[in-house]
């Protein structure tokens, strides 16, 4: 479900042959800055990417975005780039996915290439940040196939969205998932059927029961308790882990008032889901 929230690249072009970066927050204000020349781009490898300064990781993609694009950043010119996000970047709502979708597009390059060859990951991100509606997503033979669904449950008035007050780090969930030692296929089977059968869900009763099922897959794969079982074992309704598990936000669903509940406990940023989600309009 791409969120409404997002992050823009804007390069223009300048004299100096170097790079001047300004990544800025939902406020305006500088978070990131860094200047090099684009003659010292230069490679830096996946194991040195998992401890990278920014910068660092900033080089890597452009690095590799120039391999995959020779003609990249080969002209005389140099680039000022600013980057501008609509939301709090503790927030974890594709800080890092929006930005290797937008220097893709810049750099003319396969965006999901340049996902896999910097970051990792499934790709799911970067369809999120490319398309304007729910999607289905799955990799056939590490290939991303992409499917445009219609999905707008008539209880999404029931659905919100919690923040736990912390950032999870992806790399380091992908990291630690490649890790286990676990049937991933059968497992991958198991929620594309949960996901097919939530897609096409008309009611909350049977949806919160199939949140419950992937809840509980997921929760024996990995080792981890689910997070109402850990945090909220008290609340009324379904909470539903998401992105990289055990961190960022969660999926609750219960009536409006039932969002005191987490402001008392000092999760106090729910956001309503069709304040959250990017729903599409219909062809006219």
């Amino acid at each position: 479900l791409p969120t409404r929230y997002g992050q823009s690249l804007k390069p223009g072009p300048i004299s100096e042959k170097e790079i001047q970066w300004q990544s800025k927050d939902h406020q305006g204000a500088v978070w990131f800055e860094a200047n090099f020349p684009i003659g010292n781009i230069k490679e830096v490898t996946q194991r040195q990417a998992s401890k990278a300064s920014i910068r660092d990781m900033l080089i890597q993609i452009l690095q590799e975005a120039r391999r995959l694009n020779p003609a990249f950043l080969s002209g005389k010119m140099g680039f000022a780039v600013v980057t501008q996000m609509d939301f709090p970047r503790n927030w974890g709502l594709g800080t890092s996915s929006t930005l290797i979708n937008n220097v893709a597009q810049w750099a003319g390059v396969n965006p999901y290439e340049l996902l896999w060859n910097t970051f990792g990951g499934s790709g799911y991100d970067i369809a999120c940040a490319q398309l304007n509606g729910p999607i289905l997503y799955h990799l056939e033979k590490k290939q991303p196939r992409v499917t445009e669904i219609d999905f707008n449950p008539s209880f999404s008035s029931s659905l919100f969205f919690v923040y736990l007050n912390r950032k999870q780090d992806s790399r380091e969930a992908i990291s630690s998932y490649r890790n286990k030692q676990i049937h991933k296929q059968e497992l991958v089977n198991k929620i594309s059927s949960l996901t097919q059968a939530i897609a096409g869900c008309e009611q909350l009763e049977e949806f919160e029961s199939l949140l419950e099922r992937h809840e509980a897959l997921i929760s024996g794969a990995l080792g981890i308790p689910p997070i109402k079982e850990s945090h909220f074992p008290d609340y009324p309704g379904k909470v539903k882990s998401l992105g990289a598990w055990g961190g960022d936000f969660v999926l609750a669903t219960g009536p409006e008032k039932a969002r005191e509940y987490f402001s008392k406990k000092g999760y106090t940023t729910t956001i309503p889901y069709a304040d959250m989600i990017l729903q599409k309009t219909p062809d006219k």
